[in-house]
């Protein structure tokens, strides 16, 4: 069997499975090109492998995904007989993969001139306008959404009533209720009566978040839109901190941070709770939730104010 007919019955079977391997698949069809489909899989050799997992740039931590995306297609090759042996190399002889740069979080006096400068910012807009956009960084921050599941929501999505949205098909396949607080509850009925003045091409299958005349948000308008926003509350960011600049996923990594901040100021059991944020978030697993645990000052004073605290009341016991 060639490589090229291998990845794409490895691709098939995945997706299969469940997996939507949009990226991987992108991988896997740039290492048929690299080395050339129409060899036959049990040919390829290590020299093809490292050529394609070097690339031409500084390492990056896309080293580290490749290699795990060929990791799983040759275990695959193998046990379907397509090959008799793995080409990679060893995963104890790959580089280490670099430390991951921490997003940006926010302040919450950061927070208050963001929404602030909203209005000022949208003042010239020709579709996204200053309500949607505030629309759109309340789900962010108060629900803990993805930028793309915010942009999918519908009004089907989205019970007022009962204060839950609906976010189907996200990162992992999953569907999930977010229940939301009054306050941002409100905030989305508003914004749901002065939707409905709008063309509503799908009626309730329409997008909640839309422009003027209903059509969709695109990611490159809203992300334009929100660097104004960044820029006109005077938000800078030079990098010399080591944090990534601010963007729109920053609001969902500073919901999950303030979540934790307001759970360990509180005195509550912040590793009991942690399920609950990971489902919140719609994380495939607590890996993903426990990054947050270490990412500020804050959280980490805060930790160590709980550990002196149960050393303090071992020691009188």
């Amino acid at each position: 069997m060639t490589l090229r007919e291998a990845t794409d019955a490895y691709i098939d079977w995945r997706r299969a499975h469940g997996a939507k391997f949009i990226g991987s698949a992108y991988l896997l069809h740039q290492f048929c090109k690299h080395v050339g489909g129409d060899i036959d899989c049990g040919a390829v050799g290590e020299e093809d492998v490292l050529g394609f997992l070097a690339g031409n740039g500084p390492l990056t931590g896309y080293r580290a995904r490749k290699y795990g995306t060929m990791a799983g297609f040759w275990h695959y090759a193998i046990s379907r007989g397509h090959a008799a042996r793995s080409p990679l190399p060893a995963r104890d002889d790959e580089p280490r993969k670099p430390e991951q740069t921490p997003p940006y979080v926010f302040s919450r006096d950061e927070l208050q001139r963001l929404f602030e400068a909203i209005d000022i910012s949208r003042q010239r807009s020709v579709q996204l306008d200053a309500d949607t956009l505030r629309a759109l960084l309340l789900l962010l921050y108060g629900a803990g959404l993805r930028f793309g599941e915010a942009q999918r929501l519908t009004f089907d999505d989205i019970d007022l009533n009962d204060a839950v949205l609906t976010i189907r098909d996200s990162k992992f396949f999953k569907n999930r209720l977010v229940p939301v607080g009054m306050q941002l509850a409100q905030a989305l009925r508003s914004h749901a009566a002065r939707r409905r003045e709008r063309p509503l091409p799908k009626g309730l299958a329409s997008n909640f978040l839309a422009n003027r005349d209903g059509t969709p948000l695109a990611t490159r308008t809203a992300q334009t839109a929100f660097a104004k926003v960044i820029e006109t509350a005077g938000i800078r960011h030079d990098g010399c901190d080591g944090r990534r600049s601010p963007c729109l996923h920053s609001l969902r990594h500073t919901a999950a941070v303030h979540r934790l901040e307001a759970w360990y100021q509180t005195g509550a059991d912040v590793q009991r709770l942690l399920p609950a944020l990971s489902t919140w978030l719609g994380h495939a697993n607590l890996d993903g939730t426990r990054v947050y645990l270490s990412m500020t000052p804050e959280l980490l004073h805060q930790a160590s104010v709980r550990f002196e605290r149960y050393v303090e009341g071992d020691s009188h016991e």
